[in-house]
C-alpha cells in the first residue's frame, strides 16, 4: 500500500525506544529490582500492580490485565491511532519515517512541537507590547504569575505577524501550515495569520508540549473564541485545556472539574481551584472521559444555568453513560443564570465555589429529574413514557452494579418493582459471541501444552531462536497453534535481534496477537540459560508424538482392512499405550 510504514522501521523504532522513559514521562515509576512499578494509569488502584520491563520492553498490569509495548502504551494513554503513535515515538527520538511506494518521510512531529513552542513565545512577547490586552487580563483579575503559568499571550493585529516572525524559514512555515496557525492566501501568494488581535491561550498535551491555541477576541468581533483547527498534533475530541497545568499543580487529584472555557479554567486557578479543565469547543467525548478517569475517579461537569448550558449538560450526560461503572462518579453543577465559573468565583470566592461543587447533582439524580420534567409521574401514561425515555439511556450503560442500581432507582420513580422493570428493559445486555477461530490457529492454554510452552519461551527469550534447529516434520504436526510457532521461529531466525516488544508489534493486527501478548506477560520459572534446551525438547517431542500418532493411525487402518502381523500388533500396542487413555485402549481392542 502506498505510504505504508515499512516493517523494518517499526522494528528499529521499538528497539531504539526506552519503554521506561516513554511511560515514566507520563506515569510516576519506581525501581523494583530489574523492573519498574507504578499504580496503573488505566484503572483505579492504591497498591501498585503495574510493571514495566526494560528487558522485554513490555508493560503489564496484574490488576486490570492491560499490557503491551511502548507503542501500544502511547496509543492507549494518549488515545492515538497507530500511525499517530508511531509519529509520536519517532519524533521523540529524532527518527524520520520512511514510506513504502510513496512519500519518503513524514516531517517529524518534534519539529512541529518546536514550532508551536516558538509561536507561544512570540505571543507571550507580544502581550508585553499590548496595553489593551494586558488591561483586559487585569480586569479579569489575573495576576502576572497566572498569566505566565498558563503561557497566555497576544496575537498582534497584523495579517503577517506570526508568518514573518516564526514562519520566516520554509520549514517552520510548513509546520505552521500543517497545524493551521497560518493559511495560504488566495492565489498562492504568501500566507496570513489565522489569529489576529486576540488574547492567546496555548493548549498543551499531557507532556506540556504546545499542540494548538485558543484565541479570545478583544472587542466586539466574531467569533468571540477561535480554536486551532484539528491537525496531526491536535484532536479536540481528546484534548482538555488545563489538564497539564492541573497535574503540575496537584500531586493527587481526587476530583476533576470540567468547565466550558479557557477563562473559566484560568480564573478558577487564580483563586486556588487547580482541578479545572475545559473541553475545546466540543461536547465531552468518551475519549475525554477515558482520560479524565485515568487521573481521578470523580468528575464534576459545570455548566451555566441558561438554556445553552442545560442543553450542553444533557449531551455530556448522554456521552458519559458508556463510561459509567462502579467506582466512578459523575456529578452536575449548574450555576446561577448569568454566571460562569470565572465570574462566580470572583463574586463569591473559592470557598463558596467549593461548597457548590460538593452540592453537585449525581448523574443518576440528574437523569431522573430531567426525565421527570418531561413526564407526569402521577399517572400510568406518564410513568410508561418515563420508562421509554429511559430505555435508550440504560442501554448505553455497561453491565455492572451501577447499571443495576440505576434501574432500581428508576423503578422507585415509576413505582414499579425492580425485577419486573429489569425484565421489561431487557436485563443485562447480551454480548454477541466472538467467532471461533480455526482450530489450527488457536493457541491452547492448557497445562503441559508443548506448543504453548515453546511459543512462551521464544517470546520471553527471542534471542535463543538463532540456536534452535527446526526438526524435520514440524510443519506437518497437526496440533493447534503449530503454524503460529513455526511462523514465530522463522521470523526470529530471519530477523535476529528482535525484542519481545518488536515481535508483538509484528503480530499486532493478527488474530492471535493479543494471545501472544498474554503469553509474553506471563510469569516463567525457566531462566534464559535453560530456555534453549526446553524449546529444543518441546519441538522434538512434538514431532515424535505426531509421528507416533500417524503411525498408529496407519496401523489401525491396516488392521481394519487387511489385518496385522504379530510384529505390527506388538508395535501398535506400544503406540496406543503411549497415546494413553480409554480412547487408545478401545481402538486397540477393536483392531486386535
Amino acid at each position: 500500500m502506498s505510504g505504508r510504514i515499512p516493517q523494518h522501521f517499526i522494528d528499529e523504532l521499538i528497539s531504539r525506544t526506552d519503554i521506561a522513559e516513554v511511560i515514566g514521562s507520563r506515569v510516576r515509576l519506581q525501581k523494583a529490582g530489574r523492573e519498574f512499578k507504578a499504580c496503573c494509569p488505566f484503572h483505579e488502584e492504591k497498591t501498585p500492580s503495574f510493571t514495566v520491563s526494560p528487558t522485554k520492553q513490555f508493560y503489564h498490569c496484574f490488576g486490570c490485565g492491560m499490557h503491551g509495548t511502548a507503542l501500544g502504551f502511547v496509543m492507549e494513554f494518549e488515545g492515538l491511532g497507530f500511525i499517530e503513535a508511531v509519529e509520536d515515538l519517532a519524533g521523540q527520538i529524532g527518527m524520520e519515517i520512511p514510506r513504502e511506494g510513496g512519500e519518503t518521510r513524514v516531517r517529524p512531529r518534534a519539529e512541529s512541537y518546536a514550532t508551536l513552542g516558538e509561536a507561544a513565545a512570540f505571543y507571550a512577547q507580544n502581550l508585553k507590547k499590548s496595553t489593551v490586552a494586558v488591561d483586559y487580563l487585569k480586569d479579569r483579575g489575573l495576576s502576572g504569575d497566572t498569566v505566565r503559568e498558563f503561557g497566555i499571550g497576544y496575537a498582534p493585529d497584523r495579517w503577517d505577524g506570526l508568518v514573518c516572525s516564526v514562519g520566516a524559514e520554509a520549514a517552520a512555515r510548513r509546520h505552521l501550515l500543517d497545524t493551521g496557525m497560518i493559511k495560504p492566501r488566495q492565489g498562492g501568494d504568501g500566507c496570513y495569520d489565522m489569529f489576529r488581535d486576540r488574547v492567546m491561550f496555548p493548549i498543551r498535551d499531557t507532556r506540556g508540549r504546545v499542540i494548538a491555541f485558543g484565541g479570545r477576541i478583544l472587542g466586539d468581533g466574531e467569533p468571540k473564541y477561535l480554536n486551532s483547527p484539528e491537525s496531526p498534533l491536535f484532536h479536540k475530541g481528546r484534548e482538555l485545556y488545563g489538564l497539564h497545568e492541573a497535574r503540575q499543580a496537584l500531586r493527587d487529584i481526587s476530583t476533576l472539574l470540567v468547565v466550558e472555557g479557557y477563562m473559566d479554567v484560568v480564573g478558577l486557578a487564580q483563586h486556588g481551584i487547580r482541578n479545572a479543565v475545559a473541553t475545546l469547543g466540543t461536547a465531552c467525548t468518551e475519549a475525554h472521559l477515558d482520560r479524565l478517569f485515568r487521573i481521578s475517579e470523580n468528575v464534576v461537569f459545570c455548566f451555566d444555568g441558561d438554556r445553552a448550558g442545560r442543553k450542553a449538560a444533557w449531551r455530556a450526560m448522554e456521552n458519559s453513560l458508556t463510561s459509567m461503572r462502579e467506582g466512578r462518579r459523575i456529578d452536575f453543577l449548574f450555576l446561577p443564570d448569568g454566571q460562569d465559573p470565572d465570574s462566580l468565583v470572583r463574586a463569591e470566592g473559592a470557598e463558596r465555589f467549593r461548597e457548590r461543587m460538593a452540592e453537585a447533582l449525581p448523574l443518576s439524580e440528574y437523569l431522573i429529574r430531567q426525565l421527570s420534567d418531561q413526564t407526569d409521574l402521577d399517572n400510568v401514561d406518564g410513568r410508561a413514557r418515563f420508562v421509554e425515555l429511559a430505555r435508550p439511556l440504560i442501554d448505553r450503560l455497561p453491565d455492572g452494579v451501577y447499571r443495576e442500581m440505576l434501574i432500581d432507582r428508576i423503578g422507585q420513580a415509576v413505582r414499579m418493582d425492580a425485577p419486573r422493570l429489569r425484565s421489561l428493559l431487557g436485563g443485562a445486555k447480551r454480548v454477541a459471541p466472538k467467532p471461533l477461530r480455526q482450530q489450527r490457529h488457536r493457541i491452547s492454554t492448557g497445562r503441559g501444552n508443548l506448543v504453548r510452552q515453546a511459543i512462551t519461551l521464544l517470546l520471553h527469550y527471542p534471542q535463543i531462536a538463532e540456536q534452535v534447529e527446526v526438526p524435520t516434520g514440524l510443519l506437518d504436526v497437526d496440533q493447534p497453534g503449530i503454524d503460529v510457532l513455526t511462523r514465530l521461529l522463522k521470523e526470529l531466525q530471519q530477523s535476529p535481534g528482535l525484542t519481545t516488544a518488536a515481535v508483538l508489534e509484528r503480530w499486532r493486527e493478527d488474530t492471535v496477537g493479543r494471545h501472544l501478548a498474554t503469553l509474553a506477560a506471563s510469569d516463567l520459572l525457566v531462566e534464559e540459560d535453560g530456555a534453549l534446551e526446553e524449546v529444543r525438547n518441546s519441538l522434538l517431542h512434538l514431532v515424535a508424538r505426531d509421528s507416533s500418532r500417524r503411525r498408529a493411525d496407519e496401523l489401525l487402518t491396516k488392521a481394519h482392512q487387511k489385518g496385522l502381523s504379530s510384529d505390527e500388533k506388538h508395535e501398535l500396542q506400544g503406540l496406543l499405550r503411549d497415546r494413553g487413555g480409554s480412547t487408545g485402549a478401545a481402538d486397540g481392542e477393536r483392531a486386535l
